[in-house]
């Protein structure tokens, strides 16, 4: 009789433990903003153009987010703008290789360590599929309050390409060396008091929410949370495009952004026309 009780009691547990990470929900409101430094000599492009150039992609990568989790998954997807500013003129292409577009969503499944992430690529919807990256996160002892949440500290390296700059596309094409690398250090800080082991776009792994992410230029700071709100908030999974992993979805966008730069490279009878490639991410 009494292993039947334990047993009966067990299942209980399971099941109220079930629903209670399926009843707890929430929804949290993340600012992004990225350092955007470039330097291009006089004969390239005036100071007035520059700074022109500088301040639209400034506002280009100026986004909102929504992160609806419970303690188990969750969806991050960017807000919809009503337009988006248009970088370059006359003689000038800039292109921005790496930046995600505004139907773009990434589920995770903090349990499972997997995620599914849609990305509109190109006129192309793909549905990346593949394993969490584990973040060994180092525990700091600084503390500091983000609105009512007292936040700790977390810091992790990494060592990423180093981003290259080209003034032409012809530059870039005689350019065959390896990849020079450097390492960054991520900064982090979370919240114990929402007890969930995730964060904005693929930051996780912190007995805790992350509410700010600093990595290199990028700054990532939530700027509303709301617990258990009265409308219920719906978590699915996604499910349509072109299923890649990782690996084969950069492969891809490698590709693509390579033909995309021949495209527009300076043309007879347009040679003093330049193209500037800004690769984001790392």
């Amino acid at each position: 009789m009494n292993t039947i009780i334990r047993v009966l009691v067990m299942a209980l547990t399971v099941v109220f433990s079930t629903v209670s990470a399926q009843e707890f929900q929430g929804v949290a409101t993340y600012k992004t903003q990225r350092k955007v430094d470039i330097k291009l000599d006089s004969t390239q492009m005036d100071s007035q153009m520059q700074e022109r150039m500088l301040a639209m992609m400034k506002k280009q990568f100026q986004k909102t987010y929504h992160l609806a989790f419970n303690k188990e998954v969750s969806t991050y997807k960017q807000e919809e703008e009503l337009d988006k500013p248009q970088v370059g003129g006359g003689d000038f292409q800039v292109m921005v290789v790496g930046n995600g577009g505004g139907d773009d969503v990434l589920y995770k499944n903090t349990k499972e360590s997997k995620y599914s992430e849609v990305r509109d690529s190109f006129g192309k919807i793909f549905l990346i599929q593949d394993e969490l990256e584990p973040i060994e996160w180092k525990l700091e002892s600084d503390t500091k309050y983000i609105g009512e949440y007292q936040c700790y500290k977390a810091t992790y390296t990494k060592e990423i390409e180093k981003a290259k700059v080209f003034s032409n596309i012809e530059e870039d094409k005689e350019d065959d060396t390896e990849p020079e690398m450097e390492e960054r250090t991520v900064t982090a800080w979370y919240t114990p008091q929402i007890a969930v082991t995730n964060g904005p776009d693929k930051y996780q792994g912190l007995p805790g929410l992350i509410l700010e992410v600093h990595d290199g230029d990028l700054t990532v700071i939530c700027s509303k949370i709301v617990l258990n709100p009265q409308d219920k908030v719906e978590i699915e999974e996604p499910t349509k495009g072109k299923k890649v992993n990782r690996d084969e979805y950069e492969k891809i966008m490698e590709k693509k952004a390579k033909e995309m730069m021949e495209r527009y490279a300076p043309r007879k009878g347009r040679d003093n026309g330049e193209t500037i490639e800004i690769r984001i991410g790392g």
